[in-house]
């Protein structure tokens, strides 16, 4: 087969990352390498996908952008939610260059102002989050694990469909058959967020030994004090809080106020700020 003639101008990697997760919480074959991970820029049908919203809503878009990106990637459904961010921050870098323009409004005089950001400060603090999976409460040690791309996006498009019933049969039903409905509604979506927190439990260490069941995690959950499931929650709200982006201090030009603002990561808005 004859060589293309064009093959030396192909993309080549642009960034370099580690994964914050390093693959431990991914299904085997996942990956290629965790460690020094080439980045590649988006090519002009990943830019398409970026703009279409469907295939953004069902996750289609993300998964083939980062497989196209990051071809060390085999498997993006099986990426961690630890590594999402870092992953898209990094394609950005190798797309669009390590500034990004973000649009403030001044709350003290209302002056629209422009602001660069480097997202390359996005990248080191992901770099630097540490995820902890445990909680010990006396006799019992609970493991935790972070969610894959594949179950966010499930449960994510389950609480939209929810979400979304629950506007419309406020607009189109009677005040009795509102509040029946919203009442339904508002225990679906309970019980998706009780999911979440379940699939978030990897194992529990028992004197006995380590159960990682989950129809027997999933009934000791139902029958356990508040304060069980009150501690695991808690610590899947701080890892997450750790993951967030610190806010962005920033100076109005126009008044001299001091004020801050926080960087959307959603895949619409992030690719769309270049």
């Amino acid at each position: 087969m004859a060589t293309n003639p064009l093959q030396k101008y192909f993309r080549q990697p642009k960034v370099y990352i580690s994964l914050p997760s390093k693959g431990i919480y991914s299904r085997a074959g996942s990956f290629e390498t965790v460690e020094n991970m080439p980045v590649y820029a988006m090519t002009g049908m990943d830019e398409i996908l970026v703009k279409t919203p469907d295939a953004l809503l069902t996750g289609e878009a993300t998964i083939k952008i980062i497989e196209s990106c990051c071809p060390s990637i085999k498997d993006a459904w099986e990426v961690s939610n630890l590594d999402i961010d870092m992953l898209l921050s990094a394609i950005r870098i190798a797309t669009y260059g390590h500034n990004m323009t973000v649009t403030h409004t001044c709350k003290h005089c209302e002056t629209l102002n422009d602001y660069d950001v480097d997202v390359r400060n996005f990248v080191e603090h992901f770099g630097q989050c540490e995820y902890d999976n445990t909680i010990q409460l006396d006799e019992l040690t609970i493991r935790l694990r972070p969610l894959n791309y594949k179950e966010i996006t499930d449960y994510n498009l389950r609480s939209f469909a929810l979400q979304r019933q629950l506007s419309q049969g406020i607009q189109q039903n009677s005040d009795d058959d509102q509040q029946k409905l919203v009442s339904k509604l508002f225990n679906d979506l309970a019980g998706i967020q009780a999911e979440v927190y379940l699939q978030g439990v990897e194992s529990v260490e028992v004197p006995e030994g380590v159960v990682d069941r989950k129809e027997y995690i999933k009934d000791w959950l139902a029958n356990s004090e508040k304060s069980i499931y009150d501690a695991i929650k808690s610590q899947i709200e701080k890892n997450r809080s750790t993951w967030q982006l610190p806010t962005q201090k920033v100076i109005c030009p126009e008044c001299g106020t001091d004020g801050e603002f926080s960087i959307d990561l959603d895949q619409a808005s992030f690719f769309d700020n270049a």
